[in-house]
């Protein structure tokens, strides 16, 4: 451990594929080396992220166990390297995202991702789990007493904006915010989300927030459509029970984001969904990672099918302003750290509404 540290880094660790069936286990763990541009971070809260459960069991590739997961930390400062930029000091309330590290700062290697403020895009991009900083050592996350991540990317968190908030918004909320900015959401547009879960019911908030003419959740069942309308969409499509959806709904949309993490989504009915020159930005990532698109239902009204991750440090400052300018507020449940095995299992079943944060119980 480091010997300027009197705390110890110790987590809920995943020791193979079965971690995320609730056998994750508690135990000390070896942070990146400190450099003096770090922040260590004394982790109050951390949202439990679907990318937990699909890297604790190696779905998007192997993972290097021992994994401790969680990419949605927020705590204290409690304490910031020297060369630490923004303003960051010991006691400020900080969160870190779903990125732990980038080529920026590391000499004359800054690549033009990184230069043009699309950081998230690097070569070098690191993860801040179950990947490698570029001093070699393994990234750890936040379902754990503390987390040591490079200042480029930690934030101060809005003194307007809750913890358990803040902590969702670091990845849900950026990755679902990130695709409705860049494709053009706002006055006089018709956006619409398909799949109301954790990332999906940020996308409803966020596009009313940005100004959207009209919001409209797309989901199989019809237990979600009064969550929906409370949350601020202003209509509710449930799939089982229009049989016809493509057809009844075709050409109603300038904009939809596809949280969900299917292969058999049916892309076609989506696309049919948009108007012309309409886009379909999917953000949702199947273990497989494969979607069969008919080539038709891009070429017939020039329609677009696109891809989003998370988004870039100046992306989630800005998002962070309009969260706390618009009181934004998902809905979270909090569930103590000692229970993150539970919870896992419980995002699993799909019980969350609509996003899960553990909370040291001490800090709460």
């Amino acid at each position: 451990m480091d010997s300027h540290a009197d705390y110890k880094f110790m987590g809920w660790m995943g020791l193979d594929e079965t971690a995320g069936e609730g056998k994750m286990v508690w135990q000390e763990f070896k942070p990146k080396t400190w450099e003096e541009t770090d922040v260590d971070i004394q982790i109050t809260h951390s949202g439990i992220c679907g990318s937990d459960l699909h890297v604790l069991r190696s779905g998007w590739g192997p993972t290097p166990y021992p994994c401790c997961v969680g990419h949605e930390i927020v705590g204290r400062a409690v304490r910031v390297g020297t060369q630490v930029e923004g303003g960051i000091k010991v006691g400020d309330r900080v969160g870190v995202g779903a990125q732990g590290d980038s080529c920026l700062g590391r000499g004359q290697d800054s690549c033009e991702e990184c230069s043009s403020g699309n950081e998230h895009f690097c070569a070098k991009h690191v993860g801040t789990y179950a990947s490698f900083h570029l001093n070699g050592d393994k990234s750890y996350g936040g379902h754990a007493l503390y987390n040591r991540s490079p200042g480029h990317f930690v934030f101060k968190i809005p003194d307007s904006i809750s913890s358990a908030s803040a902590a969702v918004m670091l990845c849900a909320g950026i990755t679902t915010y990130s695709p409705l900015k860049h494709f053009g959401c706002g006055p006089g547009k018709r956006v619409g989300v398909i799949g109301l879960g954790g990332l999906g019911h940020f996308v409803v908030m966020w596009a009313k927030a940005l100004g959207a003419d009209s919001v409209v959740a797309i989901s199989r069942k019809e237990s979600k459509r009064q969550d929906a309308l409370e949350m601020g969409a202003d209509n509710y499509i449930s799939t089982d029970d229009h049989p016809r959806w493509d057809t009844e709904f075709a050409g109603s949309f300038d904009l939809l984001i596809s949280t969900i993490s299917s292969s058999k989504a049916p892309i076609a009915g989506y696309l049919a969904l948009l108007r012309r020159d309409g886009t379909l930005a999917q953000v949702g990532n199947p273990d497989d990672g494969l979607f069969l698109v008919p080539s038709t239902g891009i070429i017939i009204g020039r329609k677009r099918l696109v891809g989003s991750m998370i988004g870039s440090p100046g992306e989630i400052r800005e998002m962070l302003q309009l969260a706390a300018e618009k009181d934004v507020k998902p809905w979270v449940e909090e569930r103590p750290m000692k229970d993150a095995n539970q919870a896992m299992v419980d995002m699993e079943r799909g019980k969350a509404r609509y996003r899960y944060v553990l909370v040291n119980e001490n800090d709460a």
